[in-house]
């Protein structure tokens, strides 16, 4: 008894001891950050604005192309020169850009490379009477007179070009009007390519449009790049006899780039069809030109060319148009009139 008592105050005795106390390092007070304030989000009264999709530019392929330009450099390191028709031979739809034009100018100066005029460009030539006949009939004098007209100018040296070029710099107007006259032979040469076209347009009117891309040209010309004046102006005459074709040429009208793309897609048709001997199905055409086949059949319903109802038809042009062989599905048949007719007199009876 006496040593559970002994054992149970030293136990006690051991719990009553004071321990040491220990010396706590001080931390530092951390700095809190300060709670965001929650925004209360108001909608706008009314109904919200809807914003147009946004659709990214379709990417066009460049018309000057690198593995090109470095075929036509190749062949004009071999002779020095290079001409029109092989500059259009590797770069078909140039009037496109312009400016690339002038880029791919200079790149061919500084290979040393000179550009030369082809004859056809500055031969003053005479149209032919089956071209005359072709074209309009009525119009014969006009342009008879246009071209004697044209014929008794002179032309323009390069020295001249350059005066007249900074004259026109200065604001001159007297010295446009002589650099157009002295190029007006360019676009008849150039318009007479595009003669059948369209029947729309006559050659007094393609020559017109191809003036109206001649006065661009003389406004937009830089004597300090070294080319002819004859050079650059090609192109412009060019682009706005072709944006007239585009523009003019249908009854109804088509954009620009949906003429380039029918123009392919004919020069496809033509060679399935020369390879194959026989009419294209949509699928091939679709395979050739690297499109879907239901783009290619959107081109085949555009492509399509209107045809007056009141166009003759059968030898006789007098006797019938092509409007009295149209069914007209508004009107009832005759023999549901008829029966119409009959079943009311017998209701009547």
């Amino acid at each position: 008894m006496v040593k559970t008592k002994k054992r149970k105050i030293k136990k006690r005795v051991k719990k009553l001891r004071i321990k040491p106390k220990l010396k706590r390092k001080r931390l530092r007070p951390t700095r809190r950050r300060p709670a965001l304030k929650k925004r209360k989000f108001r909608l706008p009264r009314g109904r919200p604005k809807r914003h147009p999709p946004t659709t990214l530019p379709r990417r066009r392929a460049p018309v000057f192309r690198p593995e090109k330009f470095q075929q036509l450099v190749g062949k004009g390191k071999q002779r020095g020169f290079v001409t029109f028709s092989e500059i259009l031979a590797f770069f078909p739809e140039v009037e496109k850009d312009i400016k690339g034009l002038e880029k791919l100018y200079d790149d061919l100066e500084k290979e040393g490379i000179e550009i030369k005029e082809a004859k056809e460009f500055l031969e003053t030539e005479k149209l032919t009477k089956k071209e005359f006949r072709r074209v309009t009939p009525e119009r014969i004098d006009p342009i008879q007179m246009y071209l004697k007209e044209i014929g008794a100018l002179s032309f323009v040296t390069a020295e001249e070009e350059k005066e007249l070029s900074k004259r026109i710099e200065k604001g001159d107007e007297e010295a446009k009007n002589k650099l157009m006259r002295a190029n007006l032979r360019l676009v008849v040469s150039i318009a007479k390519r595009y003669i059948g076209r369209s029947p729309n347009l006559t050659l007094l009117d393609l020559i017109q449009e191809g003036n109206i891309g001649l006065r661009r040209a003389v406004e937009k010309f830089d004597w300090r790049r070294g080319y002819k004046f004859s050079t650059y102006a090609t192109w412009w005459i060019r682009q706005a006899i072709t944006r007239a074709l585009a523009d003019q040429a249908r009854t109804i009208r088509i954009p620009v780039h949906m003429v380039e793309t029918i123009s392919k897609y004919t020069q496809a048709r033509r060679r399935l069809l020369q390879t194959l001997g026989r009419e294209p199905l949509p699928e091939e055409i679709a395979a050739e030109m690297g499109l879907e086949v239901d783009k290619v059949r959107h081109i085949m319903k555009i492509s399509q060319e209107t045809i007056s109802l009141e166009t003759p038809v059968g030898e006789d042009e007098e006797d019938s148009i092509l409007a009295e062989f149209i069914e007209d599905e508004k009107v009832p048949s005759p023999s549901l009139g008829a029966a119409r007719t009959l079943l009311r007199e017998r209701l009547k009876e």
